[in-house]
């Protein structure tokens, strides 16, 4: 069974988080817990607390236990832009996009049910 946590609108760009979810997929979550929290990272404090979300979603909502959960999906997709500008020599403006991201953590306990 699968069991989801979304983290959404978070001021992080997404190519910051990709490697570190890359990282943790496939992996059991206790593994997965010790690499985001050792991550010095923001992304790894972000996805470290949407991980513990899908763990309490699995445990009080899907009545599942912890030791059996692995990740099998964790996407960070990109979220929309807040647009500013920064001011350049001679009167002239740049455009900045500050990036937003969803994080997104699937856990399964490698049963595939069939409904």
């Amino acid at each position: 069974m699968d069991v989801t946590a979304q983290t959404r609108f978070v001021r992080l760009s997404p190519l910051k988080a990709r490697d570190l979810a890359r990282r943790i997929q496939g992996r059991p979550v206790a593994e997965a817990l010790d690499i985001t929290g050792f991550s010095d990272r923001k992304a790894g404090r972000l996805l470290g607390k949407t991980l513990k979300s899908a763990i309490a979603n699995a445990e009080n909502n899907a009545k599942l236990s912890v030791d059996d959960l692995i990740v099998k999906r964790a996407v960070v997709d990109e979220g929309p832009k807040i647009k500013r500008h920064w001011p350049r020599a001679r009167g002239g403006v740049r455009p900045v996009r500050r990036r937003m991201a969803h994080l997104t953590v699937v856990l399964s306990d490698g049963e595939n049910h069939v409904e």
